[in-house]
């Protein structure tokens, strides 16, 4: 039972991180205790910096979406924040796992919850494009459609690796050859985050956006990095191979 005090050894958000730690603790330092529900690894560590990020973020684009005067097109940047949103929520609750049955379980929900944002991504992806042919618009113009592309594309790419090599690591040849590229994978999925927001800065400056959405660039920004504050430094090293 916890003490009323909420000490850090018993809190589920400040686990790892004792009153000697810097602020945002050691990289690495957030571990699923034994024993500790799944669910707490949202908030564990600096997760919560990373939620406040994305939840900003994500908030940012849904309010400028419903300010707006809604059309099919709308249905484009709710659906890709969703997607974003989702993709950070997985990678939070797989980052702290470390024992086998925790490492099962946090596996079963990463891969439902990116799915769900690979398939928000998906349709997000097939309204933009439905919208460009109805109005006989231009392809893959501007720097936001082109990395828009590129993240759609690496999004698939990183869906099916990651499925493969844990569900059917046999079309590897081996589980060995499959858990081999375990860390290519989480290496690619961070660097895949960094692009989307990347990608998200680059909307801002599209006419639309200019026009009628109003998302500022700098807001964008701040979120992002603050979400990457979160999200780094409960990256374990030895997971990547270090």
């Amino acid at each position: 039972m916890a003490s009323a005090t909420g000490s850090p050894e018993e809190n589920p958000a400040t686990q790892g991180r004792g009153e000697d730690e810097p602020l945002l603790g050691r990289a690495g330092d957030a571990s699923q205790q034994d024993g500790q529900g799944i669910q707490f690894n949202f908030v564990l560590g600096t997760a919560i910096i990373a939620q406040a990020g994305i939840w900003i973020l994500t908030a940012t684009i849904w309010a400028s979406a419903f300010i707006a005067p809604l059309s099919l097109f709308s249905a484009h940047p709710l659906l890709n924040s969703a997607g974003l949103l989702l993709t950070t929520q997985a990678i939070l609750i797989l980052q702290p796992t470390h024992a086998p049955k925790q490492k099962h379980l946090g596996t079963n929900i990463h891969a439902a919850i990116n799915g769900t944002a690979v398939l928000s991504l998906l349709a997000a992806f097939i309204i933009i494009e439905y919208n460009k042919f109805a109005h006989a618009g231009a392809h893959f113009t501007s720097p936001h459609a082109i990395l828009g592309l590129i993240t759609y594309i690496f999004f698939a790419i990183q869906a099916i690796v990651g499925i493969t090599q844990y569900y059917t690591p046999g079309i590897y040849g081996s589980v060995d050859n499959a858990k081999a590229i375990y860390k290519y994978h989480r290496m690619s999925g961070y660097l895949l985050l960094i692009l989307s927001f990347a990608t998200v800065a680059a909307a801002t400056q599209t006419g639309f956006n200019k026009t009628t959405l109003h998302i500022k660039l700098w807001a964008v920004i701040v979120a992002a990095v603050i979400t990457l504050i979160g999200l780094l430094p409960r990256i374990k090293k030895q997971k990547l191979g270090f």
